[in-house]
Formats: structure tokens, C-alpha cells, sequence
């Protein structure tokens, strides 16, 4: 039986429940791997709060330099979350050769490149399955199993707090501040929830996916972000009447000579796989020349989900004689600033002759052209709602398109890209 150490960076929500599966599941662990866990120190704030776990007082410690320089620690586990002190941490326990296990995306997706430098120099284990989809094991599906395929396309479901309250909205008809707050009342939204409804998380989690499904650097702030704050009950309604289901995807697209990573509200038909990831759940779905289509779905988030993965990846950095790396091209693709897609445009225009064609012309000037119209009744000031859904167009032209249209005579009050 071999004994790997630890050391915990943090003992709140995850690295408490890391602490719990270790305690109670560490013997059956053993059994199937042939290796024991021992956490040796475990650092918190403040050695009389922590969490009401059962860890002994001996374990606890204020001081991070009980945990990165000492050498009997071989394995360092990251549970503080955000950038810094995190990123600066890691960083150290890989100069001195511990390999490193993290879920904070946002200090991985911002300190990539450093990191996995001082990893290969020294030798050590990056390891960070949690950083995406919680208990899903994407990243490991993209570096091992599917390592032989080109992914053309990358679609994820890869906030959980958002797609609980679209969920909502679709269900029940209502609007997001309401879903919003019974999300927070219920633990699922963060009391600011900017992160999450604005989709900065989805945009570090893409920017993880996308460098090592594509295999060339994409930077945070590569990645187009866009959240749900300006849907409302209208949007999914009509999207709904059209066929449609509305989520908050991260896209990674290669198209040969570039990359598209792009971050917002998304309509897909009712037959699509992600369309019915419903709830808090979280799902990728990949695209490979090799494999052609596959999703993955689960737990995105919580202590035990996350902790699950965790651990899975404690105990491959310690079977692993090497460590993996992710292989990145010489010469990185550059990530696009233009795409093509289809488009939702839901606009408020008078009711009267003239008007529809004038819309359409400017489109089709722009080369954009439409695949299905729906006309709601005027409201009592005449003003009638359109909807339009493009065949597929480029991002900058229809921009274009709403820029130009006469306020006067139309009022576009939600773009929304739709993908098949």
C-alpha cells in the first residue's frame, strides 16, 4: 500500500468536502487503488473555526509554508478560490516539485501558461478535472480517451446557477429578477451574482476548455462574454412558439484556419441534446472527426460532486510516474472576431405599410436574409412586435443592421444567436 500526503489549501465548502470523502471513503479508495491518502496539514483562517468538520487540531495550521515547503508533502490541494493569493501559491508548490490539484478556474484560466511552464520544468502534476463541470470528467475526456480526434466544436451548459433560473423563466413564465432572488434564497446564486448571470465563470471555464480542445492558447479575454440579464419572459416565449430553447452556452469552434470562443444567451431546437439539460445541471457536448458527437452531463457544482473529482485527480497524480501536459500547437490558431451564426431578433416597430420592407431591405444590404417571421398584434401606442430568425450571418453584419435602423420606425430590444 503507498501513502501519498497532503495538504490542503483551505478547508470552506470543497475543501471540506474533500476532507469528508478522504475520511469517510479514504479505506474503500485504498482498496480499489492500492493508495492511502493522508492530509497532513490543512490550512484555515482560524484553527477554532473550520467548518465543524472532524479534523484533528494537530492537522490545522495558519501558516501556508507548512504546507509548500514542507518536503514530506508531496500533494497540494488549492481550495481558496479567485485569483491571488491562489495562482501565487500553486505556483510555489510546483517550484518545489508537489504536483498541484485545483478547482479555481478563474486563477488556472488567468495563470495558465505560468503554471504549466513551472509544471513541466519541475516535473510536477497540474491537475484541475473540477475547474469544469464538477463531477463531469470532461477535461479528462479531451486529454485522454478522445486525445486522438480533431474537436471541431465544443457547446456547454457550464453554470449551474444560470441554467436553474432559465429553467425557471421557461417553466413558470417568469421573470429573471424574480427567479434570481428565489435562486439566492435557496442557495443556488451567490448574494452578488455577477459572476455567474453575467457569465465571467462560463468565460474562464471556456477558456480552459478551449486550450486543450483546440490545443492553442485561448486567453479570458479572447473569449466574446455576454450574460441573461436582458432576457425576459417575452424572449423565451416566442423562442419557445418558434421551436426553441433558450440556455447560456460557452462555444469553442475550429474552423480550420481560426478559433471562435464565444460566451451568451443561446436558442437551440427542442431535439437538441443540451436543450434538455434542465435545472441546475450542467452538460458539454463535444464534436470529433473521429467520435462525431458526444455529451457529458452532470453535477456542475457543489461540495461532494466537486470533491468527487477531486480526489479522482489526487489519485492520478499519484499513480502517474509522468505527469500529462497538455500539448499546445507552435503557432496558435488566432481566435476569431467575427463568426456566423443564426439570429433571434425580436424588435418593437409601428404597424403600419412600409415598414417591414424597409427592416428587411436594410438586412438584406447587409447580405442578411430571413429564414422564419412571426408578427405579434400592436400594442395600443401601434407598435407591433416582430420577430425574425436569420439564416446564417455574420455577427458584425447584423450588429451593423441594428445600429442602422430608424428608431422611429423600429426598436430592437434583444439579439439572441441561435445554433443548431
Amino acid at each position: 500500500m503507498k501513502e501519498v500526503v497532503l495538504g490542503l489549501l483551505g478547508l470552506g465548502n470543497i475543501g471540506g468536502g474533500v476532507w469528508d470523502l478522504i475520511r469517510e471513503f479514504g479505506e474503500e479508495t485504498a482498496k480499489r487503488t492500492g493508495i492511502r491518502l493522508r492530509v497532513k496539514k490543512a490550512l484555515v483562517l482560524d484553527k477554532r473555526i473550520h467548518g465543524g468538520k472532524e479534523v484533528p487540531y494537530e492537522v490545522l495550521t495558519t501558516d501556508r509554508n507548512d504546507i509548500l515547503e514542507d518536503p514530506e508533502i508531496q500533494i497540494v490541494c488549492e481550495f481558496l478560490g479567485g485569483e491571488q493569493p491562489a495562482a501565487s501559491w500553486m505556483l510555489r508548490a510546483l517550484e518545489n516539485g508537489k504536483s498541484v490539484v485545483t478547482a479555481n478556474k478563474m486563477a488556472l484560466s488567468l495563470h495558465f501558461d505560468e503554471l504549466r511552464a513551472m509544471a513541466q520544468k519541475t516535473g510536477a502534476g497540474l491537475y484541475y478535472e473540477a475547474s469544469v463541470g464538477g463531477a463531469i470528467p470532461i477535461i479528462n475526456a479531451i486529454q485522454s480517451p478522445l486525445i486522438s480526434n480533431h474537436i471541431e466544436q465544443i457547446m456547454g451548459i457550464v453554470n449551474g446557477t444560470t441554467n436553474y433560473i432559465l429553467t425557471r423563466m421557461a417553466a413558470e413564465g417568469a421573470e429573471y429578477e424574480t427567479v434570481l432572488k428565489d435562486a439566492q434564497r435557496l442557495g443556488l446564486a451567490e448574494p452578488n451574482p455577477t459572476a455567474d448571470v453575467e457569465g465571467y465563470d462560463a468565460q474562464y471555464k471556456l477558456s480552459i476548455l478551449g486550450s486543450i480542445g483546440f490545443h492553442t492558447r485561448v486567453n479570458v479575454d479572447d473569449v466574446y462574454r455576454e450574460g441573461i440579464t436582458k432576457i425576459n419572459s417575452e424572449d423565451i416565449s416566442f423562442g419557445r412558439e418558434m421551436g426553441y430553447v433558450l440556455k447560456l452556452l460557452a462555444i469553442g469552434k475550429d474552423n480550420g484556419n481560426s478559433i471562435e470562443v464565444r460566451v451568451h444567451p443561446v436558442f437551440l431546437p427542442e431535439n437538441h441534446p443540451l436543450a434538455r439539460v434542465d435545472g441546475s445541471l450542467n452538460a458539454v457536448y463535444l464534436y470529433g472527426h473521429s467520435f462525431k458527437d458526444m455529451m457529458l452531463e452532470g453535477r456542475g457544482a457543489g461540495d461532494a460532486p466537486t470533491a468527487s473529482a477531486i480526489v479522482g485527480d489526487i489519485i492520478q497524480a499519484a499513480q502517474n510516474a509522468v505527469h500529462p501536459m497538455p500539448y499546445m500547437q507552435e503557432n496558435p490558431k488566432p481566435v476569431a472576431d467575427d463568426w456566423q451564426s443564426r439570429y433571434f431578433i425580436r424588435m418593437k416597430a409601428k404597424d403600419e405599410p412600409g415598414v417591414l420592407a424597409e427592416v428587411t431591405g436594410k438586412m438584406a444590404k447587409d447580405g442578411i436574409s430571413v429564414s422564419a417571421m412571426m408578427q405579434k398584434d400592436a400594442d395600443p401606442d401601434g407598435r407591433a412586435t416582430l420577430i425574425f430568425i436569420t439564416h446564417l450571418a455574420s455577427e458584425k453584419a447584423v450588429q451593423r443592421v441594428v445600429k442602422a435602423l430608424n428608431p422611429e420606425i423600429c426598436q430592437v430590444e434583444n439579439v439572441i444567436r441561435v445554433e443548431s
